[in-house]
């Protein structure tokens, strides 16, 4: 995935979940931005931290803002904090077939309900003259410590709602997965956050013994583009 028109600032604050501060580093302007993260990000929004901005104003569009906020610097670590783009990176991959040979990825599909839910991605593998179907949940990774990365950064009940009904489909004959999409280049292994919610690293523990595959990909990003790369260690306990 990519971006355009991008331009640097420093954070200076923010205000509320969906809004932040930056002082431009061309002009020394301090302007509005959308913060397209609603996690708290606070090891990487701290005063003066350098952030990569999309300048949105373009073709006469009406917004309350005129930049997102896209990455972070932390130190020399450029981390995406987009929560849009893992589901794009994450798409792109399963379209441009898995990374494996052999296997043929056909009619892939975004926001697939089922159930009471919609998950991110379905699609179907031929292979060995066979047709699987597949449900995939995506969630990004922005969480990052001593090469340790970890999700969440904040309790969530969706996110335990997600492995449950993942779990149903499992039973349900598909197969079923969720993808950690780690907005980073570099990272040991990642683990769930359980000191942040225990529940949800019980959950995705007690999914992977039903079944359900969990996966941890590292990115390569740049300012404006950001795409799957390497799997890393999974450690759920």
């Amino acid at each position: 995935m990519r971006y355009r028109n991008i331009i640097h600032g420093f954070f200076k604050a923010r205000p509320n979940r969906f809004t932040a501060y930056v002082t431009l580093e061309q002009t020394g302007e301090t302007v509005k931005c959308h913060v397209k993260n609603t996690g708290r990000c606070k090891e990487l929004l701290i005063p003066g931290a350098k952030v990569v901005l999309e300048d949105c104003r373009r073709g006469g569009s009406v917004r309350t803002t005129d930049y997102d906020l896209i990455a972070v610097y932390k130190g020399e670590l450029l981390v995406n904090i987009d929560s849009q783009s893992p589901n794009e990176a994450a798409f792109e991959w399963v379209c441009g077939g898995l990374g494996t040979k052999g296997v043929k990825v056909i009619n892939p599909r975004r926001e697939v309900k089922y159930g009471n839910s919609r998950f991110d991605i379905y699609y179907e593998t031929f292979g060995n003259g066979r047709v699987v179907r597949h449900f995939l949940e995506v969630k990004g990774v922005t969480l990052e410590d001593n090469g340790i990365v970890r999700f969440p950064d904040a309790p969530t009940e969706r996110g335990i709602k997600h492995i449950h009904e993942l779990e149903a489909a499992k039973a349900d004959g598909y197969d079923a997965g969720i993808l950690f999409v780690v907005q980073m280049e570099r990272a040991l292994y990642f683990e769930p956050n359980y000191v942040t919610h225990p529940k949800f690293g019980e959950a995705l523990y007690e999914a992977s013994q039903k079944g359900i595959h969990i996966t941890a990909m590292l990115c390569h990003v740049e300012e404006d583009e950001m795409w799957l790369t390497d799997k890393i260690p999974v450690k759920l306990q």
